[in-house]
C-alpha cells in the first residue's frame, strides 16, 4: 500500500509533547466542514474527534470544536466562519465548499489574526495555508492504471464529485489529462455521484440506457459500489471499476476477486488528513515558520493490499490514515524537498 505517514494517537505522547506546546494551551481551535454527507466526511471527522479530544484533555489547546454546514452551500459557510471569528477562535481549520467564494470571508478571519488552515477543499485566498494531495494527479493515476490494465483502450463512464467544489474540478482534469494523451479511450458518459454510493447508483442508473458498452468507470471516491450496483441490476457486464477507498467498495472488490479474480485499484485522499490540518494551526499558532502549501500524498490500495486494507477499515468507514504532532512535524519539514 502507498500511504501517506501513520502516527497512533496516545495521550501519553501528547502529555509528553503539552510542554513544548505551552504557547497554544489557551488557543482555540475550530473546523469549519462544508458537508457531512458521505462516508468520507464522516470518517474525516470523526479523525478529527479522535485526535482533537486528547489534545485538549492534554492542555495542548484549549479547544477544538467542529462545525458542519447542513447544506454544500458557500453561503452559509461563509455565515459560519464570520460567526466562528465573533466566537474568537485563533484558529480555524476549513474544508472549503467553494476555492474562491469564500476568500472575502477567510480574509476577514486573517485581518481579525486568525490563522486559516484550509484542507481537502482548499481556499486560494492567499493569507491562507492550504493542505491538500495532488487532486490532478490522482485522476490521472487512474488512467495510467487503465493503460496497463486494460491498453487497447474502450469506452469510460466518468462518475464526478460534488459540483463546483475543487477537488471535483481538479480529478476531472486529471483524468480528461490523462484520456487526452491515450486516444484509445472516450469517455463516453458522465454524472455527479457527489461522493456517495446511493447517488453514484442512481446517477449511473439513469445514464446507463443512453451508453454504449463500457469497458470502464473512472471515479473520485465513495461511487464505486454504487456503479456496480447500477451495472448489475441494469443486467450489464461488470466493467473495471477505480474504487476510492470505502470500505463497501473495498468488500465487493474483495467478493469479486474470490469469485472470479475481478481486478482494479482504489485510491483517494485519506479522511485523516483533517488531522494534519488541526497539528499545522497548532504548530503556526505556537510560532513556527511553516510553508503556505504541503501536499501530502493520496491512499492507493492495489490488487495485493486489498485483504490487508480491508481487514484494518471499519464496516461503514473509510481506509485512513491520521497524524500526530511528530508527523506533521515531519510533514512541515519535508515541504519543498
Amino acid at each position: 500500500m502507498k500511504k501517506a505517514l501513520l502516527g497512533v494517537v496516545s495521550v501519553g505522547a501528547l502529555l509528553a509533547a503539552s510542554a513544548a506546546y505551552a504557547d497554544t494551551k489557551d488557543k482555540k481551535i475550530a473546523l469549519s466542514n462544508n458537508y457531512a454527507g458521505n462516508s468520507w466526511r464522516q470518517a474525516m471527522l470523526k479523525s478529527w474527534d479522535k485526535v482533537t479530544k486528547p489534545a485538549v484533555a492534554s492542555s495542548v489547546v484549549a479547544a477544538a470544536d467542529a462545525y458542519t454546514t447542513s447544506e454544500n452551500q458557500v453561503t452559509e459557510q461563509a455565515a459560519q466562519i464570520q460567526n466562528l471569528i465573533l466566537q474568537g477562535y485563533n484558529a480555524i481549520v476549513v474544508n472549503a465548499a467553494s476555492p474562491d467564494a469564500l476568500n472575502g470571508v477567510i480574509k476577514q478571519a486573517c485581518d481579525a489574526g486568525i490563522t486559516v488552515v484550509s484542507f481537502d477543499g482548499i481556499v486560494t485566498e492567499p493569507c491562507a495555508w492550504r493542505v491538500a494531495v495532488d487532486f490532478k494527479k490522482m485522476g490521472r493515476v487512474e488512467v495510467d492504471y487503465l493503460t496497463k490494465k486494460m491498453p487497447a483502450g474502450g469506452n469510460l463512464l466518468e462518475i464526478r464529485g460534488l459540483a463546483g467544489v475543487f477537488v471535483d474540478d481538479a480529478i476531472h482534469s486529471g483524468i480528461d489529462e490523462g484520456v487526452k494523451a491515450n486516444s484509445q479511450y472516450k469517455i463516453v458518459g458522465s454524472v455527479h455521484g457527489n461522493w456517495a454510493q446511493e447517488v453514484a447508483q442512481k446517477e449511473v442508473a439513469g445514464i446507463l440506457p443512453s451508453l454504449p458498452e463500457i469497458k470502464a468507470v473512472v471515479t473520485q471516491g465513495g461511487d464505486g459500489y454504487g456503479a456496480a450496483q447500477a451495472f448489475a441490476a441494469a443486467g450489464r457486464p461488470t466493467p473495471l471499476i477505480i474504487m476510492g477507498n470505502r470500505q463497501d467498495e473495498l468488500q465487493w472488490w474483495k467478493e469479486q476477486k474470490d469469485k472470479n479474480g475481478y481486478e482494479t485499484m482504489s485510491v483517494s485522499i485519506a479522511p485523516g488528513v483533517s488531522t494534519l490540518a488541526f497539528w499545522v494551526a497548532q504548530m503556526i499558532l505556537d510560532g513556527k515558520q511553516v510553508p503556505k502549501d504541503l501536499t501530502v500524498p493520496f491512499l492507493q490500495i492495489d490488487q495485493a493490499d486489498l485483504e490487508k486494507s480491508l481487514a484494518t477499515t471499519e464496516k461503514g468507514g473509510v481506509a485512513n490514515v491520521e497524524y500526530t504532532a511528530e508527523d506533521a512535524a515531519k510533514v512541515v519539514a519535508g515541504a519543498g524537498k
